[in-house]
């Protein structure tokens, strides 16, 4: 079905995320939820609509779609499509039906700022700046009708090309609150990250992000960036570990229909992208996933053990490529691991969710290859290397909030052990005598003897360029210490304890 009309051509000017919307000359605004917009655009000629948009997240898509509304008072009609399952999932359309239905009030944010919180079982947010009177003119003026299917929207879209109304008064734009980070300088590519769980892990990117990322301009507004972020995770429970009370981005409830768009194939529909779970067990021609178990099940050696995602087509034909690229499955003594690669990776939004499908994946198939096998494997490290780890701006207050209280309580209980080992520091015979131990049990591995604390610090920062920040610090102190002693001929130094002349 082709629509047409005859009106005069208005033109829709979007003020905010104007690249991530194609525009029109009509009067009817679409939201297309998480189907592709441009599956819509294709079927229609530019006078049919004002403008067509995705809308993903109630928290981060609502005011701006509604500020782009006020700014273009010729629109005076919205078609809400709900016709896939990241629709149910995210709750952003069904959080706007309920705006226009139900009203807001006001409220506080996660982040704890002053905000209009949507009268809705979903949470969402419009930003206080804009009045309440304003607000309301704006949901009494709108006609909207919500479709589940791309041709009920093509129905409803004819139907109010057929209407005739005149905008419901002036162009309105309102200030936008904005936030500045603080970036200490720091390397930009290459970043290890290590947790026992996802959301343990998660804290950590948040704060490595914010205190060193680049703050980049991109299509989709800002965003602070690290290249290539690798995250190692270690102990992730079997039914996975959700904080109480949660401060991830993810519900548990939410998981299992997450979880069967990685693992489970899918048929090809119009509007919808891809799965994940499509990419791997149909969209070759083969199941990668059973392949893969199938050589590990030959081969429990094999380094052969490797699915791909990216199409080389995704060049020509796709408006949004898959982000995850690219999984390799090894299994070193018994432990199997699984290392995935997204070349764009939404850490604040997405990276738990990725994780925790990933990770579900990983347990999938230690499973289905012990049982084809007589191998007793365990379960090993689930690492995941973002190749652009980024946070959005509008995601930067909460991110900070979740590092001042999150990350502040886990340095408060870590502990300090090193898998680089530890060191034990005397003075003997009238020189600095430093034995370095294997983390456990203790074995001495090399020793390192001298005068001057700097010259020992840099023998052992060459040796063990892995060690941990903190540790290193802590040696340096040490080290100065035995020098101190040693120089003043104090037969004094004992390791961990203060110097009392």
């Amino acid at each position: 079905m082709r629509i047409t009309q005859s009106k005069c051509k208005v033109e829709y000017i979007p003020h905010y995320q104007p690249n991530q919307l194609i525009c029109g000359y009509g009067r009817t605004a679409i939201i297309t939820g998480w189907t592709v917009r441009q599956s819509i655009a294709k079927r229609l000629n530019s006078e049919d609509y004002a403008v067509i948009g995705n809308l993903y997240s109630p928290t981060r898509g609502i005011s701006p779609l509604i500020r782009n509304l006020l700014a273009n008072p010729h629109v005076r009609y919205l078609v809400i499509l709900q016709a896939t399952k990241e629709d149910k999932n995210a709750g952003g359309c069904r959080c706007l039906l309920d705006f226009l239905r139900q009203g807001f009030r006001q409220g506080i944010s996660d982040t704890g700022r002053n905000i209009w919180v949507i009268n809705s079982k979903i949470t969402g947010y419009v930003d206080i700046e804009i009045p309440a009177d304003i607000l309301e003119n704006l949901r009494r003026s709108l006609k909207y009708q919500e479709a589940i299917s791309i041709e009920k929207a093509m129905n409803i879209i004819q139907e109010f090309n057929q209407l005739k109304i005149e905008p419901w008064g002036e162009p309105l734009t309102f200030p936008e609150r904005e936030s500045y980070p603080t970036v200490l300088p720091g390397p930009r590519y290459g970043h290890r990250i290590e947790g026992k769980t996802i959301a343990e892990t998660w804290v950590k990117i948040l704060h490595r992000i914010k205190t060193i990322g680049t703050i980049r301009q991109t299509m989709y507004g800002q965003w602070q960036e690290l290249i290539d972020l690798i995250a190692i995770v270690t102990d992730e429970p079997p039914e996975f570990y959700f904080p109480e009370p949660n401060y991830l981005p993810i519900k548990r409830s939410f998981l299992k229909d997450y979880i069967e768009q990685i693992l489970d194939d899918a048929p090809q529909r119009e509007g919808v992208k891809y799965t994940y779970g499509q990419r791997l067990r149909s969209w070759f021609g083969r199941d990668q996933i059973e392949q893969l178990i199938n050589k590990l099940v030959e081969d429990i050696h094999s380094s052969r053990a490797v699915m791909s995602l990216w199409d080389v087509s995704d060049y020509e034909d796709s408006d949004s490529p898959p982000c995850l690229n690219h999984i390799w499955v090894r299994i070193v003594d018994n432990e199997l691991s699984l290392t995935a690669t997204f070349r764009s990776n939404d850490m604040f939004s997405a990276w738990p969710a990725n994780a925790m499908g990933l990770r579900f994946m990983q347990q999938f198939i230690q499973d289905k290859v012990i049982k084809k096998s007589d191998h007793n494997l365990t379960l090993g490290p689930l690492i995941i290397i973002s190749q652009s780890a980024h946070i959005y701006n509008d995601c930067w207050e909460h991110t900070q909030q979740i590092i001042d209280t999150e990350y502040t309580k886990r340095n408060q209980k870590r502990n300090f052990d090193d898998p680089s080992g530890s060191f034990l520091i005397s003075v003997k015979d009238n020189r600095i005598v430093v034995e370095h131990l294997t983390p456990g049990s203790g074995e001495i591995v090399n020793c390192y003897s001298g005068k001057l604390a700097r010259q020992l610090y840099q023998k052992i920062a060459l040796n063990s360029p892995s060690i941990q920040i903190e540790h290193a610090m802590y040696l340096g102190t040490e080290l100065q210490k035995a020098e101190l002693c040693l120089v003043n001929k104090l037969n004094c130094y004992q390791q961990d304890i203060p110097l009392i002349f």
